[in-house]
């Protein structure tokens, strides 16, 4: 099954560029962004035990899963950027933060056989792509859901490897 490669580290160099996501209702590439905020909080985030970010949210948009990765929910979230400034690593991006962001679904229901999501005809040279990936530690690639995939260096407390 193919599925979704996102390069964080390849988008740090094109965060201000339009990564290309077409479809109507994801305007303004912010389905993009959610998947940039997931890949974020699955891969860089310091899953911290006092969770700063979390109990400076005045809606409580923000909530830790069972699995220790961030989850934010657009309805409650304001936009005030609180959580942003209380991490104390600055791994929640500003720019991610924006609202009512829409989820992106990868186009999974829109997709005839060989077509590629939207996302990928307008994103910067390996930044979003799409083929049969598989999680590889060796390669800094690791699953973050069924269909994503993402290439970072893996922020380890202590350097002892997180499961």
């Amino acid at each position: 099954m193919k599925k979704l490669l996102i390069d964080l580290d390849l988008y740090t160099e094109y965060k201000d560029k339009d990564l290309g996501c077409s479809y109507f209702y994801h305007s303004d590439n912010k389905g993009v962004r959610s998947l940039l905020e997931l890949a974020t909080y699955a891969i860089v985030c310091r899953k911290c035990e006092l969770e700063a970010c979390v109990t400076s949210c005045p809606n409580e948009a923000l909530e830790k899963r069972d699995d220790k990765i961030l989850e934010r929910y657009n309805m409650r979230c304001t936009s005030c950027k609180s959580c942003s400034h209380a991490c104390p690593f600055g791994v929640i991006y500003t720019e991610m933060m924006t609202y009512l962001m829409p989820r992106c679904d990868l186009c999974l229901d829109k997709l005839m056989d060989g077509e590629e999501p939207a996302c990928i005809k307008g994103s910067a040279e390996g930044v979003l792509m799409y083929g049969d990936f598989k999680e590889d530690e060796a390669k800094k690639i690791y699953a973050v859901s069924d269909n994503i995939l993402v290439k970072a260096e893996r922020w380890e407390r202590n350097g002892v490897k997180s499961k």
